[in-house]
């Protein structure tokens, strides 16, 4: 009775895609992509996601997992870059692709309400000075931090890395990571390989105090669409 009701709040379009999905198979990676556009039904070009529970306890400190990836095809889709920088730091920057660059200026500039990037980058020497937008930027996930490469005198690398698809991934307070790797548009191929290395560096980041299996089940979505069951090991480590 109540999937009935929930169902006759649905529109059309999700209603007849959700009759193509057995949600109890699994699949494996290249099945579920196939799926996964073949649900897709939104007229825009949608993200692709996966969504993975892990064999943590994340009320644990030391099980935290948070980690990087540069996906060798990108997500699809043009991401903005800021630097907290000096001088010469500030050219690199600039040479390198950076949208914006600055010290007390670029800080007093968010602090008014600016919040048009994806990315923040700091040098070492001006993290005092960034540490000002730790309530801005920090519950965001935008704060500049050593531990994702954000922190950096080689802000020309860390630049040029973000521009053409590092991305950033940790666990969520129930112990699941949500991560985006591609476009429905991109090809099987593209995906499946982003989707690796992705998995790939999730397992290195596996803590050492985590015990058991560490993906334990994993879905993968469109973000309109429906998560789709997906078998965590079908993949080339």
């Amino acid at each position: 009775m109540l999937g009935a009701l929930i169902m006759s709040k649905r529109g059309k379009k999700y209603i007849s895609v959700s009759q193509k999905l057995d949600k109890k198979e699994i699949l494996g990676f290249d099945n579920a992509l196939l799926k996964m556009k073949e649900l897709s039904y939104a007229k825009f070009d949608e993200t692709v996601d996966v969504h993975i529970s892990l064999g943590i306890d994340p009320t644990q400190g030391d099980q935290a997992v948070r980690g990087s990836v540069l996906l060798p095809n990108g997500r699809g889709k043009t991401v903005k870059v800021i630097v907290f920088a000096k001088g010469d730091y500030q050219d690199k920057a600039l040479k390198a692709g950076a949208d914006a660059v600055g010290e007390q200026d670029l800080v007093d500039k968010i602090i008014g309400g600016w919040m048009d990037f994806d990315y923040a980058v700091a040098t070492p020497d001006l993290m005092g000075m960034v540490g000002q937008l730790a309530k801005l930027l920090g519950p965001r996930g935008l704060l500049p931090n050593k531990k994702t490469g954000t922190v950096t005198f080689d802000v020309a690398e860390i630049v040029e890395e973000l521009k053409r698809g590092r991305a950033f991934y940790k666990n969520d307070k129930s112990g699941l990571v949500h991560f985006s790797f591609g476009k429905a548009s991109f090809g099987i191929d593209k995906l499946k390989e982003n989707l690796n290395s992705f998995l790939k560096a999730l397992i290195s980041s596996k803590p050492s105090s985590s015990k058991g299996k560490f993906l334990k089940k994993m879905t993968i979505s469109s973000s309109m669409g429906l998560g789709i069951p997906v078998n965590p090991d079908d993949f080339s480590r």
